[in-house]
């Protein structure tokens, strides 16, 4: 692998997330929201990855720390956007408690490994 933060599985498992949610929007998702909701948690998952990305490939710890900060908020903007598409009957609950959950984990090993740096 060429670069540092393909060997993390942190990014890896955010890489598979952004793929879950925009699987998600073109599965569920109405027209409507298009260049409302559906960009917001698409543009938040994707920054999630970017910001792990980012962070990890020739900064210094402090600096990788600071993306992850970035990259958690992110996180946590993507489970948000998750209960107002529930709380608009625009996903299933079992897409909500899917991706709540992987999120979740996602989150947890973001906290970890910046509280290692």
């Amino acid at each position: 692998m060429a670069f540092k933060f393909e060997n993390l599985q942190v990014w890896q498992k955010a890489l598979d997330l952004t793929e879950d949610i925009d699987l998600l929007t073109k599965k569920s998702f109405p027209k409507d929201e298009l260049f409302i909701l559906t960009s917001q948690i698409k543009r938040a998952a994707d920054s999630v990855v970017l910001n792990i990305a980012e962070g990890c490939t020739g900064q210094t710890n402090p600096v990788f720390k600071t993306f992850l900060g970035y990259s958690l908020r992110s996180a946590i903007e993507v489970v948000s956007c998750l209960f107002i598409t529930k709380k608009r009957n625009i996903i299933t609950d079992d897409d909500f408690q899917k991706l709540y959950n992987e999120y979740q984990s996602l989150t947890k090993m973001i906290t970890s490994l910046r509280n290692t740096l």
